[in-house]
C-alpha cells in the first residue's frame, strides 16, 4: 500500500507544506482537500495517493493516509552568467514522495 514519486521539480520544503495537510486524514477527505489547495504540488501527490490506493486493491474509503515522507532528490546544479566574466551557481533542487496508506480500523 505504497506509492513513490521521484524527482519531482520542487523543493521538500515547499512540498512539505501540503503534505502536512493530509497526513492522517481518511483518503476521500484527502483527496477533498487537495482540490482546495491552491499549491502546484496538490496534484501530483492526489495522484500519489490514488496511485497507493490502487496497489491496495481496496476501497479508498476504507484507506487513511499513514505516512509522507518527503526527501530530497537530486539536486541540478546550474551557473548564472553575471557582471565582470563571474558566474554564480544556481541550485535546482527536487523531492522525492513516499506514501504509505493503512487499513482503517473498524471498531
Amino acid at each position: 500500500m505504497k506509492a513513490t514519486l521521484k524527482n519531482y521539480r520542487q523543493p521538500p520544503r515547499k512540498v512539505r507544506l501540503v503534505t502536512r495537510e493530509v497526513l492522517g486524514k481518511q483518503v476521500p477527505q484527502a483527496l477533498a482537500l487537495l482540490q482546495v489547495i491552491d499549491k502546484k504540488i496538490s496534484e501530483p501527490i492526489s495522484k500519489l495517493i490514488r496511485s497507493a490506493v490502487t496497489n491496495a486493491g481496496k476501497r479508498a474509503e476504507d484507506m487513511v493516509v499513514r505516512s509522507v515522507i518527503v526527501n530530497q532528490g537530486i539536486v541540478m546544479k546550474r551557473y548564472r552568467p553575471r557582471a565582470f566574466g563571474r558566474a554564480t551557481p544556481n541550485v535546482r533542487r527536487t523531492s522525492t514522495v513516499h506514501v504509505t496508506l493503512e487499513e482503517q480500523k473498524t471498531v
